[in-house]
């Protein structure tokens, strides 16, 4: 019981920030009151925090219990806004989405007491969707079961959330800058603040764009990759669902209508209908989508979008170029970058930085760099260093963003 609270201890600490002046949580969703509990078990058994970071980890499956409360307190502290799916994912509450709708499917969904509140097609993509309130006094689990019996011929989903991952706290070390550097990147996160390097921002939240911390230390490295022009999507905002996948989804329709050549997403959910239509959708028009594969460790679910076929996906290592102990896994993938030792300009200042959220943009940003066949270059420059990192690690001295 003693060693299962002092490896519960390192993954407080590490995931949310616990030791010394303590590390910032980024984004959604804090760890809340799962953290408090773990913090008063450890205060009981006599260790503190700051010690536990220190010591070797011991039991890396704790992730998949961290994980699970950290999802819990989530939807607990947003009951309004977010439930589970039939899956045991957060999902926006109360909505569903109908891909494809015709006329005669909504005729059938409204007169059984599904609500259309937008219909649509994903701009730059082709993609339609429709998107429904479910009826009242119906789970989201069970109202996803009764349109999807109703409309067979239909895919039905629920709008799942995706969370960024990764933490800032007090700057540490320093690297060479990248070489060779230009082009543009697509950031698809939480808001940032205006800079020379972005060259249009959009909302897909309420109160967005918002500048978050994840999002700015994201653009921060962008820029110390050498990218020149950034277009940045917040898909957060001030909405407690932010993250969904009709906002991610959404997104890519507008950077697909920007024509952008390769977009970062740090973002992690399950699968997703919409999503992975719109990603095979916008790959089609020549887009590299790049993403992470989460911090839950390897005996998470699969991560996603970095699962989807095609999905350029990264993991990430620290400065001595092992693998993050925390760091999830997709059905496949194909780079490793710098997730650690690594620091950045945040809202506030530098920041240390911890997290595949942050080796993502690199990956994005040498693909960016290159003006043709991105990935067979990208491929000479990977470093290989075992399985666990792909086909390589690109962008070893990405290590400090501007």
């Amino acid at each position: 019981m003693r060693q299962r609270l002092i490896s519960l201890g390192i993954l407080a600490a590490l995931l949310t920030g616990a030791a010394g002046p303590a590390l910032a949580q980024l984004g959604l969703p804090s760890v809340g009151g799962a953290m408090d509990r773990l913090r008063g078990t450890l205060d009981a058994a006599g260790e503190g925090a700051a010690a536990m970071v220190a010591r070797p980890l011991q039991d890396v499956a704790a992730l998949a219990d961290l994980r699970l409360q950290r999802l819990d307190d989530f939807v607990r502290r947003n009951r309004n806004t977010v439930a589970m799916d039939a899956n045991g994912a957060p999902a926006r509450a109360h909505e569903l989405l109908l891909l494809d709708p015709d006329p005669a499917a909504l005729m059938l969904a409204e007169k059984s007491g599904y609500r259309v509140m937008e219909r649509g097609d994903l701009d730059g993509l082709g993609v339609g969707f429709a998107r429904l309130e479910t009826p009242a006094g119906l789970s989201l689990p069970d109202a996803t079961r009764a349109l999807q019996k109703l409309l067979p011929a239909k895919t039905v989903t629920a709008d799942q959330i995706h969370f960024p991952g990764g933490q800032t706290g007090p700057t540490a070390g320093s690297s060479a800058m990248p070489s060779p550097r230009g082009g543009t990147v697509g950031l698809i996160d939480g808001g940032v603040r205006p800079d020379a390097r972005l060259s249009a921002q959009a909302g897909f939240a309420t109160g967005a764009p918002r500048p978050n911390q994840h999002a700015q230390s994201i653009l921060s490295l962008l820029g110390g990759a050498g990218v020149a022009h950034v277009f940045a999507a917040d898909v957060y905002g001030a909405d407690p669902a932010g993250g969904n996948a009709l906002a991610i989804a959404k997104a890519l329709g507008w950077m697909a209508a920007q024509r952008v050549p390769v977009v970062s997403i740090s973002l992690v959910g399950p699968a997703n209908p919409l999503l992975e239509r719109a990603v095979a959708a916008a790959q089609a028009r020549g887009m590299f989508v790049v993403a992470a594969v989460g911090n839950d460790g390897a005996a998470s679910p699969l991560s996603y979008p970095a699962s989807y076929r095609g999905v350029v996906a990264v993991t990430g290592v620290d400065g001595k170029g092992r693998v993050l102990f925390e760091a999830g896994r997709a059905s496949h993938l194909d780079y490793a970058a710098p997730g650690a030792d690594m620091t950045a300009v945040g809202l506030s200042g530098r920041v240390a930085l911890r997290g595949t959220s942050f080796a993502a943009p690199l990956v994005a940003a040498r693909l960016a760099a290159y003006p043709a066949a991105a990935l067979a270059a990208l491929d000479r420059e990977a470093v290989g260093a075992g399985a666990r990192t792909g086909r390589g690690i690109v962008c070893n001295a990405c290590r400090k963003g501007i």
